[in-house]
C-alpha cells in the first residue's frame, strides 16, 4: 500500500509516528497536532498521486527494424499529450536490452497539447538476434516529491539484428556451381535457344515472351517459361553445436560461422543457385534461397538472427546432409567419428566442400592437430577442406581459397 511514498516521502511518514508516539508519551496535545498533520501529509500525496488522470501517450518507431549487427539504427519516441492542460516534468526511461546499449533517459520540461514531441535515439547491436526494446516508463508524483507512480507509455517493439554479411568474389570450380565468372552460364549448359522451356500462349502472357522459333514450328503462339529447370541446387550445413564452438559473446566461434554461411547463402543466391540451409541435425532453417524474391533473402536472414546453439554434442546423420546435392559444411570442432558420419552417406561423385574452424584459436590457444587430422580424413574422402585459423579470418579470404583449391582439383582432374 505504502510503495508509492518516495524516500522522502517515507522520512516523513517516519518521523511523523515518532512524533506522535512522544506526544502520547509527554501528553504535549500541540505535538499530536504536529505529528497528525505530518502522517496526513504523505498519505495525502500518495492518494492524490494514484488517483490523477494521465493525459500522456507515446508510441515507438524503430527505422529501420531490421539491421546488421555493427550498424545503426534510430528508435523514435513520439510523445503527444491528451490531457486539458500540458503534461509537464516527465522522466521517460525506455527499457533497451544491454546488447543494444544502455538505458536511454530523458526529461522533458513540457509535453504540448497540440503536436507533442518526438525523441530520438540511436541504438547499434552489438549481438546479433532478435532484440525487444520496452517498455517505455514514465513517473507521476506529487509537487512535493513524497509520493511516486510508475506508469508505461509504450510496450515492446522488435528488432532483428542480422549476422554481419560480407561480399564474396567468384563461385567453386566444377560440377553445379560453375567455375568463377561463368558459373551462371554452366548451370544453363544444355538449354539453349532451341530448347528453351515453352508453352502455349495464354490470355495475359507478354508478347514479349513469345518464343517465335517454337511458333513457327508448331503454328501456334507459344511463350517462354520464366522458371529456369531445377539443377539439384546447393546445400548449406551450419554446425551450431555448443560443444564445437568456443568463445564468448560475439567473438564466440559460432557467430563466425554463422556470419559465413549467410554470406555464402545470400552470394550463392545472387548467381542464381536454388540454396537449401540445414543445422548439424539434418533440420531445414531455409528452403530454396535465391530467385528474384529479395523476401527470401530476409527470412534466410531472419532464421539465422534468432539460431541458438545446439545442446547436441555430437554429429549424427541419419542421411546424407545434403540430400543427394552438392554439399558446403562450415563445421567447428570435428572428431573422427563426426567425419565418419559426414561421409558415410555422401555419394563419392557429388561435390563435398567443407570450412573447418580452428575453434581453440578463438580462446587464445593454437590451431591442435585436430584440425588437421580431420582436414586429413576429409580430403581422403573426396572433400574439398578449407581451414579457418581463428577470428581473425576473414571469410572472403577462405572463400577466395576454397575457389582456388576447387579450379586446381578441376584443372588437375582434366590433365589426368
Amino acid at each position: 500500500m505504502l510503495s508509492g511514498l518516495t524516500i522522502r516521502g517515507r522520512c516523513l511518514l517516519a518521523a511523523g509516528v515518532a512524533a506522535g508516539i512522544c506526544a502520547l508519551v509527554l501528553d504535549e496535545r500541540d505535538l499530536l497536532r504536529v505529528s497528525a498533520f505530518v502522517i496526513a501529509l504523505p498519505l495525502l500525496a500518495l492518494a492524490l498521486s494514484g488517483q490523477v488522470r494521465f493525459g500522456v501517450s507515446a508510441r515507438r518507431v524503430i527505422d529501420p527494424p531490421r539491421v546488421e549487427v555493427g550498424s545503426r539504427a534510430d528508435v523514435q519516441l513520439h510523445i503527444s499529450s491528451s490531457g486539458r492542460f500540458p503534461a509537464d516534468g516527465l522522466v521517460l526511461e525506455d527499457g533497451t536490452p544491454h546488447a543494444l546499449g544502455g538505458r536511454p533517459r530523458f526529461r522533458l520540461p513540457i509535453v504540448p497539447r497540440h503536436g507533442g514531441q518526438v525523441l530520438t535515439y540511436p541504438v547499434v547491436p552489438a549481438l546479433r538476434g532478435i532484440h525487444h526494446i520496452g517498455p517505455l516508463r514514465t513517473w507521476i508524483g506529487d509537487p512535493f516529491g513524497l509520493a511516486q507512480f510508475e506508469r508505461e507509455l509504450a510496450g515492446r517493439s522488435r528488432m532483428v539484428a542480422t549476422p554481419q554479411v560480407v561480399e564474396l568474389a567468384g563461385l567453386p570450380a566444377g560440377s553445379g556451381l560453375g567455375t568463377g565468372e561463368d558459373g551462371t552460364a554452366r548451370l544453363r549448359a544444355g538449354h539453349g535457344e532451341d530448347d528453351a522451356m515453352v508453352r502455349q500462349y495464354r490470355q495475359g502472357d507478354d508478347i514479349r515472351r513469345v518464343h517465335w522459333k517454337s511458333t513457327a514450328r508448331r503454328d501456334e503462339l507459344m511463350v517462354r517459361v520464366e522458371e529456369r529447370p531445377w539443377h539439384g541446387g546447393v546445400t548449406v550445413l551450419l554446425d551450431r553445436r555448443s560443444a564445437a564452438h568456443r568463445g564468448n559473446g560475439a567473438h564466440n566461434s559460432v557467430e563466425w560461422a554463422i556470419s559465413a554461411v549467410a554470406s555464402i547463402c545470400l552470394h550463392l543466391a545472387q548467381h542464381g543457385q536454388q540454396v537449401r540451409l540445414v543445422t548439424e541435425d539434418g533440420h531445414p532453417l531455409t528452403r530454396n534461397i535465391g530467385g528474384d524474391d529479395g523476401g527470401r533473402d530476409e527470412a534466410l536472414l531472419d532464421s539465422l538472427a534468432a539460431v541458438r546453439p545446439s545442446p547436441q554434442r555430437d554429429l549424427e546423420c541419419s542421411r546424407d546432409p545434403g540430400d543427394g546435392h552438392e554439399l558446403i559444411a562450415v563445421l567447428g570442432e570435428t572428431t573422427t567419428a563426426a567425419v565418419a558420419e559426414l561421409t558415410k552417406l555422401r555419394p563419392q561423385e557429388t561435390r563435398s566442400i567443407a570450412v573447418l574452424l580452428a575453434v581453440r584459436s578463438w580462446n587464445g590457444d593454437g590451431a591442435g592437430n585436430d584440425v588437421d587430422d580431420a582436414a586429413r580424413r576429409l580430403r581422403a574422402a573426396g572433400w574439398t577442406v578449407v581451414v579457418a585459423d581463428g577470428p581473425r579470418t576473414p571469410i572472403t579470404e577462405v572463400w577466395r581459397e576454397l575457389c582456388g583449391q576447387t579450379k586446381a582439383g578441376d584443372t588437375a582432374g582434366m590433365m589426368q
